[in-house]
């Protein structure tokens, strides 16, 4: 086991955990003797994860479903109260890209399918486990922003858009919340070497005028240099932050 100040015996609920950041996140959990909820739309790589988790003799069970709906919203806080005794962490990781389109070439379904489940699923998820971690006094909410959450030029409109709100929802959370033990933060990942789906149309706006900009992308991180960094933001040694949005992008959002 991996000692991390204030997650030994942590509940823990991981969007997104059946690959990816997440993954690599919920077993980075498990390791510092963290129980994990694992939230996943598929359920082949939910129940992996959960398998790799318990085969090491960690604590973790998955959830399957649209954490867009509230039904599914429900199972999750609700499987984390039932069996693992409570709620500590939140990490709202789950995402999808857009296909790279300008706001002239965006689709409403382009448009309400990426907001609902980068941004709406984050604030519904932050909303259900507010009224557990406000009674308890402590919590910690790390959601992952994006590049694109920091500048223009990193991914199509419907995405960029959907990840600025998701800096605006962890700032104002973090503000609202900040005399109550409730810390929100969260990162903004650059290049990252995961199997998340990019179904870019090579007739967008997107790739030809970006292509120049998304030359800085620099090294591709692991999944896990940017679940270490959220593991951190969530551990008690993260204390005094709140309301932060941290770069794990190899310095990409400093140029």
């Amino acid at each position: 086991m991996n000692h991390v100040a204030g997650l030994e015996n942590a509940s823990v609920i991981v969007t997104g955990a059946g690959s990816g950041i997440g993954r690599a996140t919920a077993l980075q959990f498990a390791d510092a003797g963290a129980k994990v909820v694992v939230a996943d739309l598929n359920a082949l790589s939910a129940n992996a994860v959960v398998a790799e988790i318990t085969a090491a003799g960690g604590t973790a069970l998955a959830v399957v479903g649209d954490l867009s709906q509230q039904d599914v919203v429900d199972q999750v806080v609700t499987a984390a109260l039932d069996n693992h005794g409570g709620l500590d962490v939140l990490v709202n990781n789950a995402g999808i890209m857009d296909s790279m389109a300008g706001p002239h070439e965006t689709s409403d379904a382009e448009w309400e399918r990426v907001i609902r489940i980068n941004l709406t699923a984050p604030f519904m998820l932050t909303r259900a486990v507010l009224p557990h971690m406000l009674a308890k006094g402590k919590g910690a909410i790390v959601n992952t922003a994006s590049e694109a959450s920091l500048r223009g030029s990193a991914a199509g409109t419907a995405y960029t858009v959907s990840k600025h709100g998701v800096v605006g929802l962890t700032k104002s959370s973090a503000v609202m919340l900040r005399n109550t033990g409730v810390r929100v933060n969260a990162v903004a990942p650059g290049g990252v070497r995961t199997n998340i789906q990019v179904d870019i149309n090579p007739e967008n706006s997107g790739p030809a005028v970006l292509g120049g900009y998304m030359g800085n992308v620099g090294r591709i991180a692991e999944a896990n240099e940017l679940a270490a960094a959220i593991v951190f933001l969530a551990s008690d040694a993260a204390s005094n932050i709140n309301g932060a949005i941290l770069p794990v992008d190899n310095g990409w959002s400093a140029i």
